[in-house]
């Protein structure tokens, strides 16, 4: 049997961060910790990430990346593709250990609208309505910005609700409240 491959040391530490953060909480969770449960050294620690605000950039840009792979993933119908993105978010809050989404985690934690850490969190969620207005757009919404900003808006209340609430039924839910805004902004008449 091959022994299992050891992951570079940024790895371990990403990996030990992030699942700390997203169990406890990004300012719950010290270096020393991420440090042992990554097995590591602390001058090995900060020679990758100097701080840890750039430690937690690279977590959230990380989990940014994820989603951008999952959506290149999305069907080219954009009314499947929304229908896919609102499915998903259900999945996401039936799944062991979820906490709602580490992006609003991350901004709650971190009020400054300039801090990095905030920054790094904009910039994923203008990707993400980046997508999602282009989406409205190609089913023919007059303001696909304003659908975007609609059905986000709900999105993010379907990740809470997720976490306090119950997360069986945010999938179904989502998809109702996502197709009611859709129906006030998509002519009926759309060609096909």
């Amino acid at each position: 049997m091959a022994p299992t491959p050891v992951r570079p040391v940024r790895e371990r530490i990403l990996a030990a961060a992030g699942e700390a953060f997203y169990r406890e909480g990004i300012r719950a969770v010290s270096a020393d910790k991420i440090i042992a449960a990554a097995g590591t050294t602390k001058v090995t620690f900060y020679r990758y990430f100097p701080t840890k605000d750039n430690l937690v950039e690279a977590y959230l840009d990380q989990q940014s990346e994820r989603i951008r792979e999952a959506a290149g993933n999305l069907p080219d119908d954009p009314c499947r593709a929304l229908a896919a993105l609102a499915q998903a978010m259900g999945d996401e809050t039936c799944r062991p250990g979820f906490r709602g989404c580490p992006f609003i985690n991350a901004a709650a934690e971190y009020p400054e609208a300039e801090h990095p850490v905030r920054i790094a969190v904009a910039r994923h969620r203008d990707w993400f309505r980046a997508l999602v207005a282009e989406l409205a757009g190609r089913l023919g919404a007059q303001n696909p910005g304003l659908v975007a900003d609609q059905l986000i808006m709900l999105r993010d209340g379907a990740m809470v609700h997720g976490y306090v609430s119950d997360p069986a039924l945010v999938g179904d839910s989502l998809l109702q409240a996502g197709g009611a805004v859709l129906q006030q902004h998509i002519p009926t008449n759309r060609p096909a």
